[in-house]
């Protein structure tokens, strides 16, 4: 595997939420490529940590389908497929959706405020073609919503959906239809400023829906 060149120099006590982050987030942007093979020691070598935290962090990354270990053999980073995708596209859309209709009854001015500007930073970034801003502002915003919504487990499902979505995200978010996204985070906003929950819900779900696999 290449060792990134560039990123931030990791303390030697590093958690294991910190190593998992730092993979994630290599897979999600393409530093590290679909069928990459990861080795212990030059993660070890990149992170600056024990093999124990990274063991970890990969059985997490195997969970939400980033990686897949071969025992015996290799950890290779896992292929963008459409099967995976849809399954963990259904999952987003059912939490986001319930998210949106437990949170709309009991948002405060200040989340609203907060989620309107995440969405105008988005629609910034998309217009700017910055997929990584945009993909940075896109979980702001839905973050929103499921914060507010009171409902703890709603984000620990979607910490095994979302990843598997991102490098999906990344390239809708650098190209023409990205449009369409941020046409539906205005329709989701209308519905919280009218206190509509159950439109709020519906208009989430379909945003995720919407997300499109496209194959090689």
């Amino acid at each position: 595997m290449p060792v990134p060149s560039s990123g931030p120099a990791q303390p030697r006590e590093l958690l294991r939420d910190n190593v998992y982050t730092s993979l994630r987030d290599a897979i999600v942007d393409g530093t590290l490529a679909p069928g990459e093979r990861l080795r212990d020691s030059e993660v070890e070598a990149w992170l600056g940590v024990s093999r124990t935290p990274i063991r970890e962090a990969l059985l997490r990354l195997e969970r939400a389908g980033l990686v897949i270990s071969q025992p015996g053999r290799s950890t290779i980073v896992s292929p963008v497929d459409a099967a995976s995708t849809v399954s963990a596209q259904q999952i987003a859309a059912s939490m986001h959706e319930l998210a949106a209709r437990l949170a709309v009854p009991s948002l405060d001015a200040e989340a609203l405020a907060d989620l309107e500007d995440a969405g105008a930073a988005f629609e910034s970034a998309v217009a700017d073609g910055d997929g990584d801003a945009a993909l940075a502002q896109d979980d702001r915003f839905h973050d929103v919503l499921v914060r507010a919504s009171g409902n703890a487990m709603i984000a620990e499902v979607l910490e095994l959906a979302t990843p598997l979505l991102r490098r999906v995200e990344r390239t809708k978010f650098t190209s023409f239809a990205a449009r369409d996204s941020v046409a539906q985070h205005a329709a989701i906003m209308d519905a919280v400023r009218a206190g509509d929950a159950e439109r709020a819900a519906a208009l989430s779900r379909d945003n995720w829906l919407s997300l499109s696999y496209v194959g090689d």
